[in-house]
């Protein structure tokens, strides 16, 4: 048979039925007969057409088809009646409930309620309904605001006919989140639900993320490792056209996941059946996933749709049409899940412009996970070593506010000016928690340092008005904000390190009400040697009654851990002075008649343009390599205008560059250049539009970064019908490549220049084709996550005025801090390493001199052996102090050693899931205080450490 005569007739007698119940009832059993044996190589299609010819001859006789028609047409048919039952479209109900997207807290409660409400009211009216949902937070919206609901809910769950599908605190984005952050969407959704609902945590198998916008790659390692089996989404890119995969994270872990063929947000329709049949024969199932239900501002399945699919169970030649779970459904799929295709790649790209719009959202993204992370280590070190508190509660609920601002709408930008007021009010909520908690158990550990050498007999310091100055100074720029607690004229000050590397670098420490002479002051570590420092102010700045004065101090602190410094007065005659003894009260500004603005190091020597500060030539000193193309302007602001043509411009997507330029005409505010300097600075001003810019350039010694710190008075604002003004950070080098490195979560991904704005988690970094060029460039932020590399060149997207949905998303006061660093970018650990450096400065704490058991250096965990990079430490949830959970994953794709020292015995150790649960595997080898263990390639590891307190 001509299969073009059955499909032209087909399509001519669709064209000629009316609208009507019947007259719909038959076609689609038609079509969907049709695909039927199409994969059945064309076996039904003797069957199909003489019925086809005779309904075209019933509508030209009757001019419709009536009930008495498509019962008798389903009845000639019958003969394929078992072909079209062989499948199965299996209709998993839910509600998708966007949280905080184009409205306010309020209105996510009452969506989420009334949902709710109106599921609970349909289960009682259909004993055959199932109705599933994801999402952790809103069984809290739920158990927060109507705990009675709560009650009923909970009967559906133990009844089997309300499956929870959440594995995550929120449908999060899979991008931007570091990888501990992922940890915890994962943690906190499985024990919170498992606890609320009786549930085992091993049956919330499912990661239910149909509207998150792309998927990074290391998503199937956290899941696996948290006992996650499926995975179910919509957006997001698969190259490959498979709807049902195997998805592989590069440690060889992997996932079942399903790619939605149709939308999340669907009804009940009789097309759903029509990519059955195809869909069953590429995969070799018999059954086929529906998803549907009114979603984004909840609802969920209506009544309407029930009884649609109740009807379509009746119809003879169509699919077996059946209410079931998600759950249901993935079970099948264990069948053939050893024959699925495999993929290995991140599912992206989706929204280039959510990586960077409504950047306060992602400042406070940033600065929660790393807070957060240094309150919990602290914290565990404290507990276990003075006996302090722990607060995981505390710090668990603050995490669970992370989370929640992690939802896809809210984090990537796509939101109101409701979304973000309610974001950054959390915010402020997470830093004051994970900050006082830092702060609490950083004190505990000082009180504990011997600094009794220090005590001087009979001071006196009746005059001495400096304790308790400076309460919560430091607190805006995301630090500690602890009060001066030293006296007199001797302060001790103790720098904690979070890193699990050893640090040399420069630490910020603040005078406050020293009675001496600013040219006496001295610095000195514990064993009495001086210390180099540099004066960042021009003397004492009055703050609230007190005085202060912020001082650098290059300094040597061990791994997770501390060391102490005493800033004395020098010996001799003080009472004469002279200008020159302030040596920052003058500017220190090259000869009038030379111009030349060059920071120089032992490591790089970076010049700049005398007009407009770009960089002109950053030489690498160890090889003497040259970075900058003369040809190319690097290192320069600019001034972008995007296309709004096709939805560009808005707050998902970049539009096209209509106009780009260049800041280049800034006024030179102050310089200090020269070898004297242990940080070396420029500082520029400029105007543009409607909006100001100051930076200040700075390369301290002994580093291989320009570090740029920003300040931004934002005033540009989008429009629809003209443009959307942008601001960027435009970066090209002299360097052949054709891949660039970004830090995702857990791990890194190379990727070939693509001309649109792509994810990191806070760098960049150009990858040289040349084998011998083993240094290269990188851009690292503090808080920016979008970021474009193409050709010799890379950019950072550091503002946005997207014209939509909010169209006032950045005005105002912005600061932000990026560096340009010369990187050995073949040790992926090196790389994530200057990034944790970067974002989680030394923090400094002052003391009074006392008596203590601990010494004036310390560390508490050093990584003595292994490729990895440590992602968390924290006591285990609900436990004692005596638990730790230690997280880490290897960086540089082979399988490591790995060996971690602590400073107490270890009794106990052993490899747990991201839960938290103790998991089958290899031995971990115990010697003393010392760890052993191996890490596979590219995997993701957690270990609990028990140590021996008696």
């Amino acid at each position: 048979m001509n299969t073009n005569e059955l499909y032209g007739k087909l399509t001519a007698l669709t064209k000629r039925t009316l609208p009507g119940y019947w007259g719909k009832r038959i076609l689609s059993q038609l079509e969907y007969m049709n695909r039927v044996s199409y994969v059945q190589d064309r076996k039904w299609d003797g069957a199909i057409l003489p019925v086809v010819e005779w309904l075209l001859a019933r509508v030209d006789n009757e001019g419709a088809i009536t009930e008495r028609t498509a019962l008798q047409a389903e009845s000639m048919l019958a003969e394929c009646g078992p072909a079209a039952k062989s499948y199965t479209l299996h209709c998993a109900a839910h509600a998708h409930l966007d949280m905080n997207f184009l409205w306010g807290w309020a209105e996510t409660v009452s969506a989420t309620l009334n949902t709710f409400r109106t599921m609970l009211d349909l289960l009682e009216e259909y004993s055959d309904y199932l109705f599933s949902h994801s999402q952790a937070a809103a069984y809290h919206i739920v158990e927060q605001y109507d705990p009675e609901m709560l009650e009923e809910i909970k009967a559906r769950v133990q009844e089997g006919r309300w499956e929870v599908t959440a594995s995550t605190w929120v449908e999060a984005d899979k991008n931007m989140p570091s990888g501990e952050s992922m940890a915890r969407q994962l943690l906190y959704a499985k024990t919170y639900l498992s606890q609320l609902f009786g549930l085992d945590p091993d049956s919330l198998q499912i990661d239910f993320e149909p509207d998150t916008f792309g998927h990074s790659i290391n998503v199937p390692e956290a899941l696996n490792h948290a006992g996650v089996k499926y995975y179910y989404y919509c957006r997001g890119h698969n190259d490959n056209g498979h709807h049902l995969f195997r998805w592989e994270s590069p440690s060889g872990r992997s996932v079942v996941a399903y790619k939605e063929p149709h939308w999340y947000d669907s009804r009940i329709e009789p097309e759903m059946a029509l990519t059955v049949p195809e869909f069953c024969s590429r995969t070799n199932m018999t059954t086929m996933l529906k998803v549907y239900g009114v979603g984004d501002h909840g609802g969920g399945p209506t009544r309407r749709d029930i009884e649609r699919i109740r009807d379509m169970q009746t119809w003879p030649i169509f699919p077996n049409i059946q209410f079931g779970t998600y759950q249901q459904f993935f079970a099948l799929t264990e069948r053939i899940a050893d024959s699925l295709p495999v993929i290995r790649e991140e599912l992206n790209f989706i929204f280039t412009g959510c990586y960077s719009s409504e950047s306060r959202i992602k400042l406070a993204n940033r600065m929660s996970e790393n807070m957060l992370g240094e309150a919990e280590l602290f914290g565990s070190i404290a507990s276990l070593f003075t006996s302090a508190r722990y607060f995981g509660e505390e710090l668990g609920d603050a995490w669970k506010k992370t989370c929640f601002n992690q939802f896809h709408d809210i984090l990537p930008g796509s939101c109101v000016l409701e979304t973000r007021e309610h974001a950054m009010a959390s915010f402020q909520e997470i830093m004051a928690t994970a900050g006082s908690k830092k702060s609490y158990a950083i004190r505990k550990l000082a009180e504990q340092i011997d600094t009794s050498a220090y005590i001087i007999a009979d001071e006196d310091v009746r005059e001495s008005m400096s304790e308790g100055a400076g309460p919560g100074v430091g607190v805006h720029l995301f630090r500690m904000g602890a009060s001066e607690r030293g006296r007199g004229k001797t302060r001790i000050f103790h720098l904690f390190n979070s890193s699990v590397r050893a640090r040399e670098e420069l630490a910020e420490i603040v005078i406050w009400d020293w009675n001496g002479h600013i040219d006496s002051i001295q610095f000195q570590d514990s064993e009495g040697q001086s210390v180099p420092f540099q004066y960042i102010d021009r003397g004492f700045i009055e703050h609230w009654g007190h005085y202060f004065l912020r001082v650098l101090l290059k300094v040597n602190v061990p791994a997770i851990g501390y060391s102490t410094y005493v800033m004395t007065e020098k010996d001799g005659d003080m009472t004469r002075l002279s200008a020159n003894d302030f040596y920052l009260a003058e500017q220190n500004l090259p000869p009038i008649e030379k111009y030349e603005f060059v920071l120089e190091n032992a490591h790089l020597t970076a010049r700049f343009d005398t007009q407009r500060f770009t960089i002109t030539s950053l030489i690498d000193k160890h090889t003497n390599r040259e970075y900058i193309d003369p040809a190319n302007t690097a290192g320069v602001f600019r001034f972008i205008e995007e296309d709004t043509f096709n939805g560009g411009g808005n707050a998902w997507l970049v539009g096209r560059y209509r106009h780009v330029e260049p800041l280049i005409q800034w006024n030179l505010e102050s310089c200090e250049i020269g070898e004297g300097f242990l940080r070396q600075s420029i500082t520029i001003r400029t105007t543009f539009r409607s909006s100001k810019l100051k930076v200040i350039v700075s390369l301290d010694r002994d580093s291989c970064a320009l570090n740029y710190k920003v300040e931004c008075d934002w005033h540009e604002i989008g429009k629809k019908d003209q443009n959307t003004p942008q601001l960027n950070f435009y970066m090209p080098v002299k360097v052949d490549c054709k891949f660039f490195k970004y830090d995702v979560p857990f791990g890194t991904i190379d990727r070939e220049g693509m001309e649109f704005d792509v994810p990191g988690n806070s760098f960049v970094a150009a990858i040289p084709t040349q084998r011998d060029v083993k240094r290269s460039v990188m851009l690292l932020t503090d808080s920016k996550y979008g970021f474009r590399s193409d050709g010799q060149a890379m950019a950072i997207t550091l503002l946005r005025s997207s014209h939509s949905p909010d169209p006032y998303p950045e005005v105002g006061m912005h600061n932000f801090q990026f560096s340009v660093c010369l990187t050995d970018y073949t040790s992926t650990q090196e790389m994530l390493q200057e990034s944790y450096h970067y974002q989680h400065p030394l923090e400094a704490v002052s003391v009074r001199p006392s008596r203590g058991v601990l010494p004036l250096v310390n560390s508490f965990v050093t990584l003595e052996r292994g490729q990895v990079s440590i992602a968390a430490i924290k006591v285990a949830e609900r436990s004692a102090p005596n638990r730790w959970i230690v997280r880490l994953y290897e960086t540089e794709g082979e399988q490591t050693t790995v060996s971690l020292k602590f400073s107490e015995k270890v009794k106990n150790a052993y490899f747990v899931s991201i839960v938290e649960q103790k998991t089958d595997g290899v031995e971990i080898s115990i010697n003393g205080s010392n760890i052993t263990f191996d890490v596979g390639a590219s995997s993701l590891a957690s270990i609990c450490v028990e140590f021996d307190c008696d």
